[in-house]
């Protein structure tokens, strides 16, 4: 059975600094937005860090401007010992040039796990190439001490797939000494995923809920799943803990607070539920 302790913290600089946690405890606090990182065997992971204002300015006076609802919590040029970082695809809030640019430099001996088929996006972000790890759909990738990572096909909706067959979206699962948490990246449900999920058993899912609806990608916003439908998915696979993400950061792509609220509510002793804090660690173990 897995146990999850939430724990108030000082700050992420405090969390970032340390990486020594007891041995097989992961240690997951949020980033805002898709963000996360992970302390695990004396390793830190970061997945699709935001940490910058950059969408604000490129969109500065569009009908959907970007700016940011809450602060940046920690700002790349503070992070300096990162060992792994791992983008989902290349939208800016997940693919940030302004923060992936600082991590590499500041980070030469981390390592960066991205989807194949945006590998020279990554590099044109400001990433090195021989710090890539490139990945797709059902690739597993042995990283150092007992952890690692597989690839999962997302669909932001579409399969974006290129002529050598690698996803352009994609989630990943990290294995940490056996406990596996399923970052889905940005997605919406699509044919043979619950199928795929369930073969992977996974005890905790990290899913976007900001959903999707025709005004929004008719204004090139793609969507992910609705709350209804992330809710389904842990059903369907058999998922015990839900984490969601991907709200409270842009006035247009959100759900509202009375949403998180009915959310919480659902939280049961068959199916845990957690709306994550910028200041609270979670504790993760057997």
């Amino acid at each position: 059975m897995i146990k999850i302790t939430e724990l108030r913290i000082l700050s992420l600089e405090s969390f970032i600094q340390d990486k020594n946690v007891p041995q097989n405890e992961i240690h997951l606090v949020w980033l805002g937005q898709a963000g996360f990182a992970f302390k695990f065997n004396h390793k830190l992971l970061i997945i699709d860090p935001y940490l910058s204002d950059y969408l604000s300015k490129k969109n500065k006076g569009k009908l959907f401007p970007h700016i940011r609802l809450m602060d940046v919590p920690i700002y790349p040029e503070n992070i300096k010992n990162i060992d792994y970082i791992l983008s989902s695809h290349a939208h800016s809030d997940h693919m940030d040039p302004e923060t992936l640019s600082v991590l590499s430099v500041n980070n030469p001996n981390c390592r960066i796990i991205a989807p194949a088929a945006e590998v020279q996006e990554a590099i044109n972000r400001g990433v090195k190439k021989e710090q890539i790890i490139p990945v797709n759909d059902g690739q597993i990738i042995e990283l150092k001490n007992d952890i690692r990572i597989i690839g999962v096909a997302a669909s932001h909706e579409t399969l974006k797939i290129n002529e050598k067959g690698e996803y352009h979206f994609l989630g990943y699962i990290f294995d940490f000494g056996g406990i596996k948490i399923y970052h889905s990246g940005d997605c919406i449900p699509y044919d043979g995923f619950y199928n795929k999920l369930k073969k992977l058993d996974i005890n905790i899912a990290l899913l976007p809920i900001n959903g999707r609806d025709d005004y929004r990608l008719n204004n090139g916003i793609a969507g992910n799943f609705l709350i209804h439908e992330a809710l389904e998915l842990c059903r369907e696979c058999e998922i015990k803990t839900l984490i969601v993400h991907h709200f409270g950061m842009f006035a247009n792509n959100t759900v509202t607070n009375e949403e998180l609220k009915e959310l919480k509510k659902k939280s049961s002793k068959n199916r845990q539920i957690i709306i994550p804090k910028i200041n609270v660690l979670h504790k993760i173990k057997r």
